[in-house]
């Protein structure tokens, strides 16, 4: 069994991780952050027309919930829920594809690289698309590790071969291009808020970053995203305090969530990869992602 088999087992399988656990209790996301990205979401599908957000990887509907009470219709798609034949309005994939289990490789001390078993140990020689997938997106040498993002490309692309002209889908994750790959990997645990060994086991969640730049699409920034839909962590002027002292309380929170958000180090530094339907839908797009 090599470790995306143990993975997939580990995270849906019978009695796995997430069919017995609520992601919020393991790790925090921007939805859980601030209802700040929500409205965002819902303030960007306002300036496309989209009146419907398909929300994938809903886990408890977080998000769903900021977007219904803007007003938004909203469909939530979570574990044994089909996609739809066809998606339409705007689609958001906030770190799903992270947790789409894919082959994890290491190179050997002679340079080839060998898919990891479910221990963690070498195994078979790499070969096929995987391969091909490695020598254009992610090549390695003796000692490195990565994980292939084929898996997470085709169920990218299964998403977007879905969507209607209007339509835009948005991959929101943390990730890297060719040009930073980590050297190592990116392979991890989370339980109960705290980073752990990625045991294959169910009682952890496990994820990988994401090779943003095989996935197609435009790639920017959660913080130059999120700063183009109007987030700002510019803290209230100290006047307002000693005026309307609720008001200064407020803004500095919403002021303290946003920074969170934006913060590059840290959400802001995400990726979110966008790909719309049409020329027309694109042009929309790149005028309220791009501002």
């Amino acid at each position: 069994m090599t470790f995306r088999d143990a993975w997939q087992r580990a995270l849906y399988g019978p009695g796995g991780f997430y069919r017995r656990e609520r992601p919020a209790a393991h790790f925090r996301t921007s939805v859980h952050a601030s209802a700040l990205f929500g409205q965002a979401i819902a303030r960007l599908a306002g300036q496309l027309g989209l009146p419907t957000v398909v929300d994938i990887g809903a886990g408890s509907g977080e998000l769903g919930k900021v977007l219904r009470d803007e007003g938004l219709s909203v469909l939530d798609i979570e574990l044994d829920d089909d996609l739809p034949a066809q998606l339409s309005g705007l689609v958001i994939a906030n770190e799903w594809l992270d947790n789409v289990p894919c082959e994890v490789v290491e190179w050997d001390e002679d340079g080839v690289p060998r898919y990891l078993l479910a221990d963690l140990t070498p195994g078979p020689v790499v070969h096929g698309n995987d391969l091909l997938w490695l020598e254009q997106w992610w090549p390695g040498g003796p000692g490195d590790r990565a994980e292939v993002g084929r898996a997470r490309d085709e169920a990218w692309q299964d998403v977007i071969r879905r969507l209607t002209d209007g339509a835009v889908a948005i991959a929101i994750d943390y990730g890297h291009v060719r040009s930073g790959r980590p050297p190592y990997g990116t392979l991890t645990g989370f339980r109960d808020g705290r980073e752990c060994s990625p045991d294959p086991d169910g009682s952890c969640d496990i994820t990988a970053h994401v090779a943003l730049d095989s996935l197609g699409g435009t790639i920017l920034s959660q913080r130059d995203a999120l700063r183009a839909l109007g987030i700002s962590a510019s803290r209230p002027p100290l006047a307002l305090a000693h005026t309307e002292p609720l008001r200064y309380l407020s803004e500095l929170s919403s002021a303290g969530e946003a920074a969170e958000l934006l913060d590059p180090s840290g959400l802001g530094g995400f990726g979110w990869v966008w790909t719309a339907a049409d020329a027309a839908t694109v042009r929309r797009a790149s005028r309220a992602l791009c501002a």
